[in-house]
């Protein structure tokens, strides 16, 4: 199960899952922590008519679940034939105040005038499982409110438009002592007024209202993230004086006037390239911390699965976030991941492989000794791409004194960290882990953004006149362009995965077929790759791997086996591996074989236009996290490259 919504404004992030319900609550940081209980069930909606009951997750509720091409606001749509009951939410974070919010349109289709109660349950998790949170009632102001330490969350429903507020609660405990919670209390239609719980908690609040035959009624619904009561109270007050109309029309503004800069560049497009591209551009926004930090996926339900989840920063991940964001003109996001990675920076001129978004370095895998030496824990590549895109913003923006300003701080240390970290004996990258986090070696790709990352740092150094170091890495650079023929399997007629050099001096080679080899030498090194070298690994990928399931797409490599499939085939299908195939035909100009490849990933996205990270082999269903931010990153770069 994934997130075919995800809602933020840089500080709350909030997904909704495949029932519209809210599966994910993160605050203060994008991606850090979760505060629901997204391992267990989400926060649910029940729906009373006339004595009869119903939770909208259960199979009588036909459920759609999408959010507009312009503005980052859901467009959920549910109906009961059984009760003769449509409802249609229309979800926004606000831009302004770290609120949820829902506007809930209830739709009476009986021929009669009908008594409806919304209820609204919601289950956070601030303390370490829970056990340390309070949930109560505060009667002055008729809201609930959940709280530990320096987080509060405000939780109110109403009739719109000036109606009556929530006319009954319940707080009581969940996941504890045998007690499965509060929403078991609504299913009679009324909630028991329990005012005050802690240790684990819960809580369910009451709407009622009286809908005509064949007319609508609305509820307001908020869960507003502060931390204190009272600067929580100050924002109710804003919703209560203001209105949920009012705020949603200022949130459909406030992302009109954000994709505003993406506009000229793609009015020429077909309309429906253009809503996939203002689609991926707010799914990468709302996966962006205000403080600079991109995380790679917010869907929890990976770690159902896992042992970890996907909400963390790599250098690699954000920067390919940020490359289409730099192509259509955006400068913010830019220029605070860009300093998000330059406060993060290891003071001997590396990035490590993850980090949180609050800046502390995250989990690894990656062990610090391999066979008998001490090695770093690191992804070389990662290291490399971000300095390679800060030539690419430099290029577009011609924001000079930002640029300069990360020269010492960021792009002096890690040409020199580039520079230095390599072996004598080839001249090429000491080994560090692949960009698929997975092998040690020394890898081609890694090789060919090393590469590229130093030549731009080079020129970076002529613009503000540092001659020496542009000297000094641009004939490291070289001297990598001279010492690459040894990844190329000349027999296979492809670029070999990796290598691995050995005590003896010798070479223990990785010959496996992986697209990134050949995406690598393409992207950023063909003056130092063969054309030869390359059209010829790109032809056997697509003779061996391309389309080899019934599923289509191209897996990562061949025999890759992560969230392997039964049967595997050669792997599972990736989007942005499939894309990157897109890319090299439209360098080709195979205009036709990219579009199809365009088509494919279009065809495989939710009905949203989420787009995970992989899809099954054998079903074309999505695995793994859903969304992936680096799936609509290479998506947008796709469609752009096509328009060009």
């Amino acid at each position: 199960m994934g997130r075919p919504v995800m809602l933020g404004n840089g500080s709350l992030t909030v997904g909704l899952n495949e029932r519209g319900l809210v599966h994910d609550f993160y605050y203060p940081y994008v991606g850090l922590d979760n505060l629901t209980t997204a391992r267990s069930i989400p926060h649910k909606i029940g729906i009373w008519i006339d004595g009869d009951f119903s939770w909208v997750d259960s199979d009588e509720w036909n459920t759609t679940v999408d959010f507009e091409t312009n503005a980052l606001i859901s467009a959920v749509h549910m109906q009961s034939e059984r009760l003769q009951v449509e409802l249609e939410f229309r979800d926004f974070v606000d831009p302004e105040y770290n609120a949820f919010c829902r506007q809930v349109t209830v739709h009476n289709r009986a021929d009669k005038n009908r008594e409806v109660r919304v209820f609204f349950h919601q289950v956070f998790q601030i303390s370490s499982a829970g056990r340390g949170d309070t949930a109560l009632y505060v009667p002055e102001v008729n809201y609930l409110l959940d709280y530990k330490g320096r987080c509060a969350l405000l939780v109110y429903g109403q009739v719109a438009a000036g109606g009556s507020g929530m006319d009954q609660y319940s707080v009581g405990n969940f996941g504890i002592e045998g007690k499965e919670g509060t929403w078991r209390d609504a299913e009679d239609g009324e909630l028991s007024g329990n005012a005050v719980e802690h240790g684990g908690v819960d809580s369910t609040l009451r709407v009622s209202l009286s809908v005509a035959s064949q007319s609508s009624e609305v509820v307001d619904y908020w869960v507003i993230a502060a931390d204190a009561q009272y600067s929580a109270e100050k924002i109710h007050e804003v919703l209560l004086s203001s209105g949920l109309s009012a705020r949603l029309d200022k949130a459909k503004q406030f992302w009109h006037e954000w994709l505003h800069t993406a506009t000229p560049h793609i009015t020429d497009m077909e309309p429906a390239y253009q809503n996939v591209i203002k689609k991926s551009l707010m799914i990468i926004k709302a996966h962006t911390d205000k403080r600079g930090g991109i995380i790679a996926s917010c869907d929890s339900s990976i770690y159902n699965y896992g042992r970890d989840y996907y909400s963390y920063v790599w250098p690699r991940d954000g920067a390919y976030a940020m490359w289409p964001l730099i192509r259509l003109g955006f400068t913010d996001e830019p220029r605070r991941f860009f300093s998000f990675c330059r406060d993060i920076i290891h003071p001997d001129g590396y990035l490590m492989h993850k980090y949180q978004p609050d800046r502390a370095i995250g989990s690894t895998w990656h062990p610090l000794v391999h066979g008998k030496h001490s090695e770093l824990a690191i992804q070389e590549d990662e290291t490399a791409i971000v300095v390679y895109m800060l030539g690419e913003y430099y290029e577009t923006s011609k924001d000079a004194e930002f640029v300069e300003s990360m020269y010492a701080t960021f792009i002096q240390p890690a040409a020199n960290f580039m520079t230095d970290f390599r072996d004598e004996s080839t001249n090429l990258p000491h080994a560090s882990y692949d960009l698929w986090e997975e092998k040690f070696s020394t890898s081609t790709y890694t090789t060919a953004i090393t590469y590229r990352a130093l030549l731009t740092a080079a020129d970076l150094a002529e613009v503000f006149e540092f001659p020496d170091d542009a000297v000094r890495w641009r004939a490291a650079a070289d001297e990598i362009a001279k010492g690459c023929h040894v990844l190329f399997d000349a027999e296979r007629g492809t670029f070999r995965k990796a290598y691995l050099l050995q005590d003896d001096g010798s070479l223990q080679f990785d010959n496996t077929l992986d697209i990134s080899s050949a995406y690598g030498a393409l992207m950023f090194a063909a003056e130092a790759f063969s054309s030869k070298a390359i059209r010829s690994t790109f032809q056997v990928i697509e003779d061996e791997l391309l389309a080899k399931s019934p599923s289509g797409g191209l897996p990562r490599y061949e025999h890759d086996n992560y969230f392997a499939a039964d049967p595997p085939y050669l792997g599972n299908p990736w989007f942005v591996t499939t894309l990157w195939m897109a890319q090299y035909y439209l360098q080709l100009s195979r205009t036709a074989d990219a579009e199809k490849l365009v088509g494919w990933t279009l065809d495989h996205a939710l009905p949203s236009g989420v787009l995970s990270e992989q899809v099954n082999p054998s079903t074309g269903a999505p695995l793994s996290v859903t969304p992936l931010v680096w799936s609509h990153a290479e998506t947008i770069n796709t469609l752009l490259d096509l328009k060009t």
